[in-house]
């Protein structure tokens, strides 16, 4: 007897992606390429790529689904791959069009400041952090 395939059984040729916070699912679709930044450097993920998992770290992660694009932010988490799935679970994510400029301006400017006075009651590290989400956030935005 001979098995007929369904149209749900076909491979895809597509990645599936999901962005999640602790919050909500930010995206959930299929894509065609992600690009996005770990703690070692940028990486860039197509059909049928090998699975991995890696840190994220503080930037902008980019799908392209159809030749368009689409812009995240993603302020550290997980990604992980396999079987043409793809998780990032993150603390914190923002499509680029729902990003307030004015908002991550100000934040900019705020950590900027902060940096620009020696003081030993700064919390540097805080500081920079600060500074690398408002960057990241007006990065996201720029691209909508």
């Amino acid at each position: 007897m001979e098995e007929k395939l369904l149209a749900n059984d076909l491979p895809k040729n597509k990645l599936h992606l999901k962005i999640i916070t602790h919050a909500k699912i930010v995206f959930d679709a299929d894509v065609d390429e992600i690009y996005s930044r770990a703690e070692d450097g940028e990486f860039g993920v197509l059909l049928n790529h090998i699975p991995f998992t890696c840190p994220l770290d503080i930037g902008v992660t980019k799908i392209v689904t159809n030749g368009k694009s689409e812009h995240f932010t993603t302020m550290g988490g997980i990604f992980q791959l396999k079987d043409n799935q793809a998780l990032i679970l993150t603390q914190s994510a923002e499509h680029g069009s729902d990003i307030d400029v004015a908002r991550a301006k100000d934040a900019k400017e705020r950590a900027e400041e902060r940096l620009a006075v020696s003081t030993e009651d700064l919390d540097v590290k805080r500081a920079e952090i600060a500074l690398a989400r408002a960057m990241v956030r007006l990065k996201a935005s720029l691209n909508k």
